[in-house]
């Protein structure tokens, strides 16, 4: 696959706006050199920047008034139970309730938020409250050895838990929630200079070495089957803080091979993996990069980078489905309400700036401010007073973000004050505190300007201040003052999706600007210097990567949803590119799919009403014809070949052979016939025809599967449980799917002609060339199955259903629908014509 993201990537690009569509240039290992163990460039303070009036303020602002709102004592209620202390206050609902394992994890949370929100506004009341928090967390670790439990264990919930996992048990992650409260502690003593934190900290971290201590390389790596949160992470950070080994050596027992090996090998294993569970320990490996020099850990967090970001991430910068990594490149028949959960992206973005300080390279804060604008920045609720978040960022068409019932109402709902308290509540906080941490980043005399955010970065040690003013991405230019005289380079990024991008200091030229790069600017700076930079944005149609007929638009920066309002969408709507035009607003367009108006807008402020992202797009046209035919005359060997020689040879597979009258006979057990990838990919019309002879009639035995996985096909089955035969066709996200029954079942002990044509709308079933059920509403084209990677003769896609015992002939796939009389004529050839 291509390394460059204008081109294939987890974006894609349309074939006529190649010239236009560039994001980035994804790093290789000898891209950018690393530096040892130490950064090659660092952040600046949280305190050095000043958010100046955005989205991005009024965020962080609605953020904050949570911060100061909600209760610290309700978050302390299990916590002083757990030990033994009283508490009368209401208990806290959702993931916080005295019955939830993970219960505790948010205060970690909060922590992090508040040192954060001191960090960056010199706000006290911030820090005031987290001081209140952390002398109440201390008093609960004083009093746990009262309590029956070990020296500096600190929790929630009960020690037990730990014996539970030990023992080979899975409880729901107790050392992922002691990591959120081991990290909101440590913010606390790096951010906002809280000594008292440190030390409980360093109580818990004592409790972790000696309970890991004893533990065999075997029991510990069977531990880590269960989510482990970043615990490698916060304990590398610490060694860093302290230099005491003990804490590095523990943090390194958390390194999980069954992961960390393959990545090493450049091998993606991720399929099927919880993907939250697996991003902050590679996190971790960056930590333990800086920690101990060892090149390796940088190798797997970049590779594990790379192959999220090719090959596992949809158009918004996320990942995942139902919190599961899919297989590579699984984009639009992995669609769901339940896509990209949003902990993914703050992590993912975590781990882009770490890499980021040990290979600068571009890349990194290119997928930065992507994922950034395109999905977390809409995670909160603009109507919140308190900054409510969503879990995920569902990308079927029709979700929407919304406010409904409590925690696990829908997978859109916004979170709330105390009934809610999800980890994408608790990462919500933090990403919403902390926009000022990577806008500028700084290295000997080299300022980095790595976001366009208006904002004011403080540059002490040069005795400079540059202020950044902007309207970006509704405006495709950033104005930087300088402030100060200084002598000093500025690099500043170029996006890789732009094209002629123009930098001027003073008013003047300043050479030339590529994308994808940073330009660099190295002067005697006076005050009162300007830089003006214009990044020129366009539509940029994006496919995905496994159906380059279901695409997503953007411009500029920003990925553009359609808004439906309260429409229902039953099926991914379909556009017309030609018909997107600009709207009066800045970043609005309108455009016509299903033949109605529809209007285009950031995906980000899509709030309260159902939307799409992707969106299925006109096929190439051709010549009505025979596009593949497998006739299986070869009667030796294990391949046979496609007469029209336009696809590969087709393999028979498990107990599938040949009948020695040019068939294929099919076991029963695990015979099939594995056709090549890719055999309806464009086609919103198309006839499919084989020959078929059952030697019995199981159940959803299949003719034939062409699909991805079991929620995404096209079949026909002998026989389902309704007793008839049945074509069906799905893509993920719909709840039903597209159905043809026949009249019956296909007989048994005798050879049919079967054949399934569709087109605009409506399908027909044919057993032996006569009609034998039909639909004329059908909600999906067979158009948006796209590239299937798994098609099949005699085997379904789901590994549950039985093979089809009995013989195969004569497949053929047309890139059109046959009429009544072509297909009854078809079947009047006879098997052997």
């Amino acid at each position: 696959m291509s390394t460059s993201f204008s081109r294939r990537g987890f974006l894609g690009v349309a074939g006529g706006a190649v010239a236009a569509a560039g994001l980035l240039d994804l790093p290789g290992r000898a891209a950018v050199a690393a530096t040892g163990g130490g950064p090659a460039v660092a952040p600046f303070p949280l305190r050095g920047v000043t958010l100046l009036e955005s989205r991005f303020r009024d965020n962080m602002a609605r953020t904050c008034s949570y911060l100061t709102f909600v209760d610290p004592d309700r978050l302390l209620h299990t916590f002083r139970l757990n030990v033994g202390l009283s508490s009368a206050v209401q208990p806290c609902g959702g993931w916080e309730a005295p019955n939830v394992q993970l219960r505790g994890h948010s205060t970690g949370h909060l922590l992090s938020a508040l040192a954060q929100a001191h960090a960056n506004t010199g706000d006290d009341a911030y820090a005031a409250k987290a001081r209140y928090i952390v002398g109440e967390l201390a008093k609960c670790q004083a009093a746990a050895p009262g309590a029956g439990y070990t020296t500096g264990y600190l929790s929630a919930f009960e020690e037990k838990v730990f014996d539970q996992l030990e023992a080979g048990g899975r409880p729901w992650a107790p050392y992922y929630t002691l990591h959120k409260i081991m990290a909101g502690l440590l913010d606390q003593y790096q951010l906002s200079g809280n000594r008292q934190a440190l030390d409980v900290l360093l109580g818990m971290a004592a409790w972790a070495d000696a309970r890991t201590s004893k533990l065999t390389s075997e029991q510990m790596q069977s531990l880590l089957g269960v989510e482990f949160g970043g615990m490698n992470d916060v304990l590398a950070a610490l060694y860093l803080q302290t230099r005491d080994p003990a804490h590095l050596r523990t943090a390194r027992r958390f390194d999980q091979e069954a992961v960390f090996g393959p990545l090493a090998d450049r091998q993606d294993q991720l399929a099927g993996l919880h993907a939250n569970t697996q991003i902050p320990k590679i996190v971790g490996a960056v930590r333990e990069y800086e920690a101990t020099g060892d090149p390796r850990y940088l190798d797997i967090a970049a590779f594990f980078w790379e192959t999220v970001v090719r090959h596992h991430t949809y158009a918004i910068g996320g990942n995942s489905n139902a919190e599961m990594f899919c297989p590579p490149d699984q984009i639009v028949s992995q669609l769901g309400e339940n896509t990209c959960e949003n902990c993914n992206s703050y992590n993912m973005l975590k781990l882009s700036r770490l890499l980021f300080f040990h290979r600068p390279s571009p890349a990194y804060m290119d997928y930065y401010e992507w994922t950034l604008y395109n999905q977390l920045l809409g995670e909160q609720d603009p109507d919140s007073a308190h900054g409510f978040c969503t879990y995920y960022t569902g990308l079927w068409p029709g979700t929407q973000r919304q406010v409904k019932g409590g925690l696990g109402a829908d997978p859109g709902s916004y979170s709330s004050d105390y009934t809610n308290f999800s980890c994408d509540h608790g990462t919500g906080m933090e990403t919403h505190t902390k926009f000022a941490d990577s806008i500028y980043f700084q290295t000997g005399h080299t300022l980095y300007v790595n976001l366009f955010i208006p904002s004011e970065v403080t540059w002490a040690e040069r005795g400079i201040h540059v202020r950044q003013e902007t309207r970006y991405p509704q405006e495709d230019t950033t104005r930087l003052t300088v402030r100060g005289d200084a002598r000093f380079t500025m690099k500043i990024r170029i996006p890789g999706w732009t094209r002629h991008p123009r930098v001027r200091i003073n008013g003047h030229e300043a050479g030339r600007a590529r994308p994808g790069t940073y330009v660099t600017i190295e002067r005697r700076w006076r005050d009162g210097d300007t830089v003006e930079v214009t990044l020129p944005m366009a539509l940029t149609w994006r496919k995905a990567p496994d159906n380059p007929n279901v695409q997503a638009v953007s411009y500029g920066p920003v990925v553009l949803a359609g808004g439906y309002g309260g429409q229902t969408l039953k099926t991914i709507p379909a556009i017309e590119p030609r018909s997107v035009r600009a709207a009066e607003d800045s970043l609005r367009f309108t455009a016509t799919a299903d033949g109605t108006d529809v209007t285009l807008m950031p995906f980000s402020e899509i709030q309260h009403q159902r939307y799409t992202v992707y969106w299925a797009t006109p096929p190439d046209r051709s010549r009505p014809r025979l596009i593949a035919r497998y006739s299986f005359g070869e009667g030796t060997g294990t391949t046979a070949a496609d007469a029209t020689r336009m696809w590969p040879a087709a393999t028979l597979a498990g107990g599938a052979t040949w009948t020695g009258d040019g068939a294929v006979a099919l076991d029963g057990k695990d015979g099939h016939v594995a056709l090549p990838p890719g055999l309806i990919s464009g086609l919103d019309a198309l006839t499919i025809a084989a020959w078929v002879r059952p030697e019995e009639l199981a159940n959803s035995a299949r003719v034939f599967d062409l699909g991805f996985h079991k929620m995404t096909y096209l079949f026909l089955a002998v026989r389902t449980g309704t007793g008839k035969a049945r074509f069906a066709m799905k893509i993920a996200g719909m709840d039903g799917e597209d159905f043809i029954d026949a009249a019956g079942p296909i007989p048994a002990g005798t050879w049919s002609h079967v054949a399934v044509t569709i087109a605009d709308g409506k399908g027909v079933l044919y057993v032996d060339g006569a009609e034998s059920g039909r639909n004329d509403a059908l909600v999906m084209s067979p158009l948006l199955l796209g590239a299937t990677t798994q098609n099949y003769l005699g085997r379904s896609q789901n590994p549950t259903h039985p093979y089809l015992h009995g013989q195969v002939d004569d497949f053929r796939v047309y890139n059109h629908a046959l009429t009544a009389a072509d297909v009854a004529a078809l079947h009047a050839q006879g098997r052997n014509a």
